[in-house]
Protein backbone atom coordinates (compact mmCIF):
# COMPACT_ATOMS: atom_id res chain seq x y z
CA UNK A 1 0.00 0.00 0.00
CA UNK A 2 1.28 3.09 -1.00
CA UNK A 3 1.90 5.32 2.08
CA UNK A 4 0.16 9.18 1.69
CA UNK A 5 1.77 12.24 1.75
CA UNK A 6 2.79 13.49 4.74
CA UNK A 7 0.73 16.54 4.05
CA UNK A 8 -0.87 17.58 0.43
CA UNK A 9 -3.04 20.00 -0.52
CA UNK A 10 -6.41 20.23 -2.98
CA UNK A 11 -7.32 23.33 -5.24
CA UNK A 12 -6.34 25.81 -1.61
CA UNK A 13 -7.03 29.35 -2.20
CA UNK A 14 -6.52 32.28 -0.22
CA UNK A 15 -8.37 35.62 -0.88
CA UNK A 16 -8.15 39.07 0.04
CA UNK A 17 -10.28 42.23 -1.29
CA UNK A 18 -8.75 42.89 -4.70
CA UNK A 19 -6.03 40.14 -4.81
CA UNK A 20 -6.04 36.20 -5.33
CA UNK A 21 -2.60 35.83 -3.71
CA UNK A 22 -3.16 31.75 -3.92
CA UNK A 23 -5.41 30.25 -6.76
CA UNK A 24 -6.16 26.70 -6.44
CA UNK A 25 -3.24 25.09 -5.47
CA UNK A 26 -2.13 21.39 -5.56
CA UNK A 27 0.56 20.59 -3.31
CA UNK A 28 2.19 17.54 -1.83
CA UNK A 29 5.19 16.76 0.27
CA UNK A 30 6.35 13.25 0.83
CA UNK A 31 8.29 11.63 4.07
CA UNK A 32 12.48 11.48 3.48
CA UNK A 33 12.08 14.20 0.80
CA UNK A 34 12.97 18.13 0.41
CA UNK A 35 10.43 19.44 -1.54
CA UNK A 36 11.38 23.33 -3.12
CA UNK A 37 8.87 26.26 -3.14
CA UNK A 38 10.67 28.29 -5.97
CA UNK A 39 8.98 31.82 -7.68
CA UNK A 40 9.20 35.60 -7.60
CA UNK A 41 8.17 37.53 -4.35
CA UNK A 42 4.81 37.76 -4.37
CA UNK A 43 4.41 34.44 -6.33
CA UNK A 44 1.97 33.01 -3.15
CA UNK A 45 5.11 30.40 -1.47
CA UNK A 46 4.84 32.66 1.48
CA UNK A 47 0.62 32.47 1.52
CA UNK A 48 0.54 28.94 0.76
CA UNK A 49 3.34 27.80 4.00
CA UNK A 50 1.34 30.62 6.28
CA UNK A 51 -1.80 28.26 5.20
CA UNK A 52 0.18 25.12 6.26
CA UNK A 53 2.04 26.51 9.53
CA UNK A 54 -1.46 27.65 10.87
CA UNK A 55 -0.22 31.43 10.55
CA UNK A 56 -3.61 31.96 8.46
CA UNK A 57 -7.02 30.06 7.27
CA UNK A 58 -7.64 28.95 3.16
CA UNK A 59 -10.55 30.52 1.51
CA UNK A 60 -11.28 27.52 -0.23
CA UNK A 61 -9.85 23.88 -0.73
CA UNK A 62 -8.87 20.59 1.42
CA UNK A 63 -5.19 20.72 3.13
CA UNK A 64 -4.93 16.65 4.41
CA UNK A 65 -2.02 15.68 6.67
CA UNK A 66 -1.29 11.71 6.53
CA UNK A 67 -4.33 11.16 4.09
CA UNK A 68 -6.57 12.69 6.45
CA UNK A 69 -8.47 16.27 5.91
CA UNK A 70 -7.54 18.79 8.30
CA UNK A 71 -8.40 22.47 9.82
CA UNK A 72 -4.90 24.29 10.67
CA UNK A 73 -6.77 27.03 12.96
CA UNK A 74 -3.58 28.01 14.62
CA UNK A 75 0.36 27.65 14.57
CA UNK A 76 -0.25 25.93 18.08
CA UNK A 77 -2.85 23.23 15.92
CA UNK A 78 0.10 22.95 13.47
CA UNK A 79 2.25 22.23 15.37
CA UNK A 80 0.26 19.57 17.58
CA UNK A 81 -0.04 17.67 13.89
CA UNK A 82 3.80 17.54 13.29
CA UNK A 83 4.41 20.70 11.23
CA UNK A 84 6.98 22.93 12.71
CA UNK A 85 7.76 26.82 9.95
CA UNK A 86 10.94 28.77 11.04
CA UNK A 87 9.95 32.08 9.25
CA UNK A 88 12.46 34.32 8.25
CA UNK A 89 11.49 36.67 11.01
CA UNK A 90 12.27 34.51 14.31
CA UNK A 91 10.27 34.00 17.14
CA UNK A 92 12.93 34.05 19.92
CA UNK A 93 12.93 36.09 22.52
CA UNK A 94 16.05 38.23 22.31
CA UNK A 95 16.56 38.79 26.52
CA UNK A 96 16.25 35.15 27.32
CA UNK A 97 18.91 32.45 27.49
CA UNK A 98 18.86 29.35 24.72
CA UNK A 99 17.33 27.27 27.22
CA UNK A 100 14.58 29.35 27.87
CA UNK A 101 13.38 29.87 24.49
CA UNK A 102 13.81 26.26 23.58
CA UNK A 103 11.56 25.60 26.27
CA UNK A 104 9.55 28.36 26.15
CA UNK A 105 5.96 27.39 27.65
CA UNK A 106 7.19 23.75 28.46
CA UNK A 107 9.40 24.65 30.99
CA UNK A 108 10.30 21.41 33.34
CA UNK A 109 9.22 21.89 37.32
CA UNK A 110 10.63 21.26 40.86
CA UNK A 111 8.03 21.40 42.20
CA UNK A 112 5.91 25.06 41.53
CA UNK A 113 9.49 26.28 40.48
CA UNK A 114 11.30 25.79 36.92
CA UNK A 115 14.26 23.53 37.20
CA UNK A 116 17.01 26.06 35.16
CA UNK A 117 19.48 22.77 35.80
CA UNK A 118 17.45 20.49 33.79
CA UNK A 119 16.22 22.59 31.35
CA UNK A 120 19.88 23.29 30.50
CA UNK A 121 21.18 20.05 30.36
CA UNK A 122 17.98 18.68 28.22
CA UNK A 123 18.49 21.56 25.68
CA UNK A 124 22.31 20.66 25.53
CA UNK A 125 21.46 17.35 24.49
CA UNK A 126 18.79 18.54 22.02
CA UNK A 127 21.32 21.08 20.30
CA UNK A 128 24.13 18.36 20.62
CA UNK A 129 21.59 15.97 18.78
CA UNK A 130 21.29 18.23 15.74
CA UNK A 131 25.22 18.80 15.86
CA UNK A 132 24.44 22.35 16.87
CA UNK A 133 27.44 24.02 18.92
CA UNK A 134 25.79 26.43 20.94
CA UNK A 135 26.32 27.14 24.71
CA UNK A 136 22.34 26.86 26.10
CA UNK A 137 22.68 29.11 28.48
CA UNK A 138 23.80 31.79 26.19
CA UNK A 139 21.96 35.03 25.11
CA UNK A 140 20.12 34.78 22.22
CA UNK A 141 20.54 38.62 21.26
CA UNK A 142 24.56 37.50 21.80
CA UNK A 143 23.98 34.81 18.81
CA UNK A 144 25.19 35.43 15.04
CA UNK A 145 21.49 35.02 12.79
CA UNK A 146 23.52 31.64 12.13
CA UNK A 147 23.20 30.34 15.65
CA UNK A 148 19.67 32.17 16.54
CA UNK A 149 17.92 30.15 13.53
CA UNK A 150 19.48 26.83 14.89
CA UNK A 151 18.25 27.69 18.02
CA UNK A 152 14.70 27.91 16.14
CA UNK A 153 14.97 24.74 14.38
CA UNK A 154 15.91 23.01 17.63
CA UNK A 155 12.55 24.29 19.37
CA UNK A 156 10.53 22.20 16.65
CA UNK A 157 12.30 18.94 18.20
CA UNK A 158 9.30 18.69 21.41
CA UNK A 159 7.00 16.96 19.74
CA UNK A 160 6.44 14.30 17.12
CA UNK A 161 7.78 16.27 14.20
CA UNK A 162 6.83 14.94 10.46
CA UNK A 163 7.39 18.08 8.61
CA UNK A 164 9.74 21.15 8.62
CA UNK A 165 9.39 24.10 6.52
CA UNK A 166 12.52 26.72 5.87
CA UNK A 167 11.89 30.09 4.81
CA UNK A 168 14.78 31.63 3.11
CA UNK A 169 17.13 29.97 5.55
CA UNK A 170 20.19 30.90 4.07
CA UNK A 171 19.41 34.50 3.17
CA UNK A 172 21.60 35.72 5.82
CA UNK A 173 24.53 33.01 6.36
CA UNK A 174 27.73 32.68 4.80
CA UNK A 175 29.06 29.68 2.48
CA UNK A 176 30.27 28.00 5.66
CA UNK A 177 27.03 28.14 7.74
CA UNK A 178 25.07 27.02 4.51
CA UNK A 179 26.95 23.77 4.18
CA UNK A 180 26.19 23.41 8.26
CA UNK A 181 22.87 23.91 7.13
CA UNK A 182 22.40 21.58 4.78
CA UNK A 183 24.50 18.77 6.38
CA UNK A 184 21.34 19.12 8.75
CA UNK A 185 18.65 19.24 6.44
CA UNK A 186 20.18 15.32 4.96
CA UNK A 187 20.38 13.96 8.15
CA UNK A 188 16.59 14.95 8.92
CA UNK A 189 15.65 13.74 5.37
CA UNK A 190 17.52 10.88 5.84
CA UNK A 191 15.42 10.73 9.20
CA UNK A 192 12.26 10.27 7.12
CA UNK A 193 11.13 13.88 7.77
CA UNK A 194 9.29 15.75 5.07
CA UNK A 195 11.44 18.94 4.32
CA UNK A 196 9.54 22.41 2.68
CA UNK A 197 12.54 24.73 1.57
CA UNK A 198 11.40 28.49 0.13
CA UNK A 199 14.85 30.37 -1.22
CA UNK A 200 15.84 32.07 -4.08
CA UNK A 201 19.22 31.17 -4.08
CA UNK A 202 18.58 28.55 -7.16
CA UNK A 203 22.23 27.61 -7.09
CA UNK A 204 21.05 25.42 -3.61
CA UNK A 205 18.76 23.64 -5.49
CA UNK A 206 20.81 20.90 -6.88
CA UNK A 207 22.25 20.09 -3.32
CA UNK A 208 19.01 18.64 -1.34
CA UNK A 209 16.30 19.30 -3.52
CA UNK A 210 14.29 16.38 -4.54
CA UNK A 211 11.20 18.17 -6.33
CA UNK A 212 10.43 21.75 -7.21
CA UNK A 213 7.48 23.28 -7.05
CA UNK A 214 7.04 26.51 -9.34
CA UNK A 215 4.75 29.37 -8.20
CA UNK A 216 3.68 32.37 -10.43
CA UNK A 217 0.67 35.30 -9.74
CA UNK A 218 -0.50 32.47 -6.98
CA UNK A 219 -1.06 29.58 -9.12
CA UNK A 220 1.10 26.53 -9.57
CA UNK A 221 2.95 26.47 -12.87
CA UNK A 222 4.21 22.83 -12.18
CA UNK A 223 5.99 20.64 -9.91
CA UNK A 224 9.22 18.90 -11.56
CA UNK A 225 11.56 16.47 -10.04
CA UNK A 226 15.34 17.89 -9.74
CA UNK A 227 17.22 15.58 -11.60
CA UNK A 228 14.71 16.29 -14.71
CA UNK A 229 15.39 20.02 -14.61
CA UNK A 230 17.81 22.59 -14.81
CA UNK A 231 18.65 26.40 -13.47
CA UNK A 232 17.57 28.07 -16.85
CA UNK A 233 13.89 26.01 -17.12
CA UNK A 234 13.39 26.95 -13.09
CA UNK A 235 13.80 30.42 -14.04
CA UNK A 236 12.13 30.48 -16.90
CA UNK A 237 8.98 29.07 -15.38
CA UNK A 238 9.26 31.40 -12.49
CA UNK A 239 9.54 34.67 -14.57
CA UNK A 240 7.05 33.48 -17.50
CA UNK A 241 10.40 34.35 -19.44
CA UNK A 242 14.06 33.72 -20.34
CA UNK A 243 15.89 35.44 -18.06
CA UNK A 244 19.24 34.58 -19.97
CA UNK A 245 21.60 37.59 -18.13
CA UNK A 246 21.27 37.52 -14.61
CA UNK A 247 24.55 39.12 -14.45
CA UNK A 248 24.98 41.81 -16.50
CA UNK A 249 28.31 42.80 -18.13
CA UNK A 250 29.58 46.21 -16.43
CA UNK A 251 31.88 48.90 -18.67
CA UNK A 252 34.03 49.02 -15.50
CA UNK A 253 36.50 52.14 -16.29
CA UNK A 254 38.14 53.18 -12.57
CA UNK A 255 38.85 56.65 -12.24
CA UNK A 256 40.26 58.52 -9.32
CA UNK A 257 40.31 57.90 -6.00
CA UNK A 258 36.49 59.04 -4.31
CA UNK A 259 37.25 57.26 -0.76
CA UNK A 260 40.52 56.74 0.94
CA UNK A 261 40.20 54.64 4.64
CA UNK A 262 43.47 54.33 6.56
CA UNK A 263 43.54 52.56 9.60
CA UNK A 264 40.42 52.07 10.63
CA UNK A 265 39.38 50.79 14.15
CA UNK A 266 35.67 50.45 15.20
CA UNK A 267 33.13 47.91 16.64
CA UNK A 268 34.58 44.66 14.55
CA UNK A 269 36.64 46.87 12.63
CA UNK A 270 40.71 46.78 13.17
CA UNK A 271 42.73 48.67 11.01
CA UNK A 272 41.31 48.73 7.68
CA UNK A 273 43.33 50.38 4.99
CA UNK A 274 40.78 50.49 1.95
CA UNK A 275 40.13 52.84 -1.11
CA UNK A 276 37.05 52.91 -3.40
CA UNK A 277 37.18 54.62 -7.16
CA UNK A 278 34.72 56.24 -9.12
CA UNK A 279 33.36 53.77 -12.34
CA UNK A 280 33.76 50.60 -10.54
CA UNK A 281 32.26 48.21 -8.56
CA UNK A 282 34.08 47.04 -5.37
CA UNK A 283 33.13 43.53 -3.67
CA UNK A 284 33.04 43.30 -0.26
CA UNK A 285 33.44 39.27 0.86
CA UNK A 286 33.43 37.33 4.31
CA UNK A 287 31.93 35.49 6.98
CA UNK A 288 29.31 36.45 9.17
CA UNK A 289 31.00 38.23 11.82
CA UNK A 290 34.15 38.82 9.59
CA UNK A 291 33.47 43.00 9.36
CA UNK A 292 32.73 43.49 5.93
CA UNK A 293 29.33 45.54 7.10
CA UNK A 294 30.70 46.87 10.27
CA UNK A 295 33.31 48.66 8.37
CA UNK A 296 31.58 50.40 6.16
CA UNK A 297 29.08 50.99 8.89
CA UNK A 298 31.47 52.95 10.40
CA UNK A 299 32.12 55.03 6.98
CA UNK A 300 28.49 55.94 6.59
CA UNK A 301 28.52 57.48 10.74
CA UNK A 302 25.77 54.44 11.42
CA UNK A 303 28.50 53.09 14.35
CA UNK A 304 31.13 54.87 15.80
CA UNK A 305 34.64 55.17 14.60
CA UNK A 306 37.46 54.74 17.48
CA UNK A 307 40.59 55.56 15.26
CA UNK A 308 41.83 56.23 11.42
CA UNK A 309 41.25 58.31 9.01
CA UNK A 310 38.29 58.42 6.21
CA UNK A 311 38.70 60.96 4.18
CA UNK A 312 35.86 61.14 0.52
CA UNK A 313 36.38 63.49 -2.23
CA UNK A 314 39.73 64.96 -0.48
CA UNK A 315 37.58 65.73 2.71
CA UNK A 316 37.96 64.06 6.39
CA UNK A 317 34.31 62.83 7.16
CA UNK A 318 35.75 60.63 9.94
CA UNK A 319 33.41 60.01 12.73
CA UNK A 320 30.92 62.48 11.22
CA UNK A 321 26.84 61.62 11.95
CA UNK A 322 25.11 59.64 8.92
CA UNK A 323 22.96 62.76 7.60
CA UNK A 324 26.46 64.67 7.10
CA UNK A 325 28.02 61.95 5.65
CA UNK A 326 25.14 61.20 3.04
CA UNK A 327 24.90 65.36 2.44
CA UNK A 328 28.80 65.02 1.67
CA UNK A 329 28.02 62.66 -1.78
CA UNK A 330 27.74 59.35 0.14
CA UNK A 331 25.14 57.07 0.68
CA UNK A 332 24.90 53.63 2.74
CA UNK A 333 22.05 51.29 1.54
CA UNK A 334 21.41 48.89 5.05
CA UNK A 335 21.11 45.45 4.56
CA UNK A 336 17.81 45.77 7.55
CA UNK A 337 15.05 47.26 5.19
CA UNK A 338 12.12 46.59 7.77
CA UNK A 339 14.33 47.97 11.09
CA UNK A 340 16.30 50.61 9.66
CA UNK A 341 15.82 51.21 6.07
CA UNK A 342 11.99 51.86 5.55
CA UNK A 343 8.78 52.88 7.28
CA UNK A 344 6.87 49.67 7.18
CA UNK A 345 3.95 51.17 7.92
CA UNK A 346 3.64 54.36 5.69
CA UNK A 347 2.99 53.79 1.68
CA UNK A 348 6.38 53.57 -0.63
CA UNK A 349 5.31 57.32 -1.45
CA UNK A 350 5.75 58.83 2.10
CA UNK A 351 8.98 56.96 2.31
CA UNK A 352 10.58 58.44 -1.20
CA UNK A 353 9.50 61.53 0.05
CA UNK A 354 11.50 62.39 2.93
CA UNK A 355 14.84 61.42 1.16
CA UNK A 356 13.54 63.71 -1.51
CA UNK A 357 13.16 66.31 0.78
CA UNK A 358 16.69 65.78 2.23
CA UNK A 359 18.06 65.41 -0.79
CA UNK A 360 17.14 66.75 -4.41
CA UNK A 361 14.20 68.51 -3.42
CA UNK A 362 16.09 70.05 -0.91
CA UNK A 363 15.64 73.75 -2.41
CA UNK A 364 13.08 75.49 -3.45
CA UNK A 365 10.25 75.30 -1.10
CA UNK A 366 7.15 77.17 -3.22
CA UNK A 367 8.08 74.01 -5.75
CA UNK A 368 8.80 71.16 -3.47
CA UNK A 369 5.68 69.97 -3.88
CA UNK A 370 5.74 69.55 -7.97
CA UNK A 371 9.32 68.80 -7.66
CA UNK A 372 8.72 65.91 -5.54
CA UNK A 373 5.80 64.27 -7.73
CA UNK A 374 7.96 64.67 -10.55
CA UNK A 375 11.20 63.36 -9.34
CA UNK A 376 9.50 60.73 -7.42
CA UNK A 377 7.62 59.30 -10.54
CA UNK A 378 10.91 59.33 -12.68
CA UNK A 379 12.88 57.31 -9.65
CA UNK A 380 9.88 54.73 -9.35
CA UNK A 381 10.61 54.06 -13.14
CA UNK A 382 13.29 53.76 -12.73
CA UNK A 383 13.69 51.07 -10.31
CA UNK A 384 10.76 49.62 -11.94
CA UNK A 385 8.17 49.80 -9.21
CA UNK A 386 5.13 49.06 -10.80
CA UNK A 387 2.48 52.17 -10.23
CA UNK A 388 -0.45 50.02 -8.66
CA UNK A 389 2.33 49.32 -5.69
CA UNK A 390 3.25 52.69 -5.05
CA UNK A 391 0.60 53.88 -2.90
CA UNK A 392 0.68 50.73 -0.26
CA UNK A 393 2.45 50.21 3.08
CA UNK A 394 5.60 48.72 2.70
CA UNK A 395 4.27 46.44 4.93
CA UNK A 396 1.86 45.04 2.06
CA UNK A 397 4.49 44.77 -0.92
CA UNK A 398 6.28 41.73 -1.21
CA UNK A 399 10.27 41.52 -0.26
CA UNK A 400 11.38 42.46 -3.90
CA UNK A 401 9.38 45.57 -3.95
CA UNK A 402 10.41 46.61 -0.52
CA UNK A 403 14.00 46.37 -1.58
CA UNK A 404 13.00 48.54 -4.64
CA UNK A 405 11.32 50.92 -3.15
CA UNK A 406 14.75 51.05 -0.79
CA UNK A 407 17.20 51.54 -3.74
CA UNK A 408 14.59 54.33 -4.75
CA UNK A 409 15.73 56.05 -1.34
CA UNK A 410 19.08 55.36 -2.70
CA UNK A 411 18.59 57.95 -5.62
CA UNK A 412 16.67 60.52 -4.08
CA UNK A 413 20.22 62.30 -3.07
CA UNK A 414 22.82 62.73 -6.54
CA UNK A 415 25.29 60.60 -4.55
CA UNK A 416 28.87 59.92 -6.08
CA UNK A 417 29.47 56.88 -3.95
CA UNK A 418 27.07 53.88 -3.08
CA UNK A 419 27.47 51.20 -0.24
CA UNK A 420 24.93 48.50 -1.25
CA UNK A 421 25.22 45.99 2.13
CA UNK A 422 23.58 42.70 1.24
CA UNK A 423 21.30 44.58 -1.58
CA UNK A 424 19.46 41.18 -2.14
CA UNK A 425 18.59 39.12 0.42
CA UNK A 426 15.48 37.54 0.01
CA UNK A 427 14.83 38.86 -3.34
CA UNK A 428 13.53 36.65 -6.69
CA UNK A 429 15.40 36.41 -8.94
CA UNK A 430 13.81 38.65 -11.68
CA UNK A 431 14.11 41.40 -9.01
CA UNK A 432 17.94 40.98 -8.72
CA UNK A 433 18.04 40.88 -12.71
CA UNK A 434 16.81 44.48 -12.35
CA UNK A 435 18.62 45.47 -9.38
CA UNK A 436 22.18 44.11 -11.01
CA UNK A 437 21.01 46.41 -13.78
CA UNK A 438 20.91 49.58 -11.68
CA UNK A 439 24.00 48.73 -10.10
CA UNK A 440 25.57 48.27 -13.75
CA UNK A 441 23.93 51.58 -14.38
CA UNK A 442 25.83 53.36 -11.71
CA UNK A 443 29.17 52.42 -12.14
CA UNK A 444 29.37 52.79 -16.02
CA UNK A 445 27.73 56.44 -15.38
CA UNK A 446 31.05 57.05 -13.51
CA UNK A 447 29.56 56.75 -9.54
CA UNK A 448 31.63 54.46 -7.40
CA UNK A 449 30.10 51.47 -6.19
CA UNK A 450 30.69 49.20 -3.13
CA UNK A 451 28.39 45.76 -2.72
CA UNK A 452 28.79 44.41 0.37
CA UNK A 453 27.43 40.61 -0.19
CA UNK A 454 27.39 36.62 1.66
CA UNK A 455 26.55 35.49 -1.82
CA UNK A 456 29.55 34.71 -3.33
CA UNK A 457 28.31 34.74 -7.55
CA UNK A 458 27.21 38.14 -6.91
CA UNK A 459 30.51 39.39 -5.93
CA UNK A 460 32.06 37.50 -8.43
CA UNK A 461 29.80 38.69 -10.92
CA UNK A 462 29.59 42.14 -10.54
CA UNK A 463 32.32 43.35 -8.97
CA UNK A 464 36.00 44.28 -11.08
CA UNK A 465 38.08 43.83 -7.68
CA UNK A 466 37.08 42.30 -4.24
CA UNK A 467 38.42 43.02 -0.82
CA UNK A 468 37.62 39.87 1.63
CA UNK A 469 37.39 40.86 5.10
CA UNK A 470 38.45 38.27 8.20
CA UNK A 471 38.55 38.82 11.97
CA UNK A 472 37.92 42.70 11.08
CA UNK A 473 40.85 43.33 8.77
CA UNK A 474 41.69 43.23 4.91
CA UNK A 475 42.97 39.46 4.90
CA UNK A 476 42.94 39.90 0.33
CA UNK A 477 42.33 41.90 -2.42
CA UNK A 478 41.86 40.19 -5.68
CA UNK A 479 41.36 41.36 -9.19
CA UNK A 480 41.23 39.48 -12.63
CA UNK A 481 41.36 35.62 -12.27
CA UNK A 482 42.02 35.62 -9.23
CA UNK A 483 38.17 36.61 -8.32
CA UNK A 484 37.02 32.96 -8.12
CA UNK A 485 35.29 30.98 -5.55
CA UNK A 486 38.66 29.31 -4.37
CA UNK A 487 40.64 32.10 -3.82
CA UNK A 488 37.79 34.02 -1.95
CA UNK A 489 37.44 30.93 0.56
CA UNK A 490 40.89 30.41 1.52
CA UNK A 491 41.10 34.20 2.62
CA UNK A 492 37.89 33.90 4.57
CA UNK A 493 39.80 32.32 6.94
CA UNK A 494 43.19 33.44 6.65
CA UNK A 495 43.06 35.36 10.29
CA UNK A 496 42.54 32.66 12.02
CA UNK A 497 44.90 30.28 10.01
CA UNK A 498 41.81 27.50 9.03
CA UNK A 499 42.02 25.93 5.96
CA UNK A 500 39.52 26.59 3.13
Amino acid sequence: MTQPPLISTHDLSKAYPGVKALDSVDFDLRAGEVHVLFGENGAGKSTLISLLAGANTPTSGEVRVNGQPVSIASVAEAQALGIYTVFQEFSLIPTMSVAENIFLGREPKAGPFVNHRLMRREAARMLAERGFEIDPAAMVAQLPRAQQQMVEIAKAFHGDLSVLILDEPTASLSNREVDHLFEFVLRMKAAGLGIIYISHRINEFARIADRVTVLRDGAKIDTVAMSDTNDQALIAMMAGREITDVYPQINHAPGEVVLNVENLHAWGVDGVDLSVRRGEVLGIAGLVGSGKSRMFRAIAGVNATREGRVQFRGKDITGQITRKVMAAGLYYLTSDRKHEGLNMAAPATDNLTIDLMMGSCANGPFLRHRAIGQEMARIFDHVELHAHYRARTIAQLSGGNQQKVLFAKSFCHGSELYIFDEPTVGVDMGTRAALYRLIAELAEAGKAVVVISSDLPEVMNLANRVVVMAQGRVSAELTGDAINEADILKHFFQETGADA
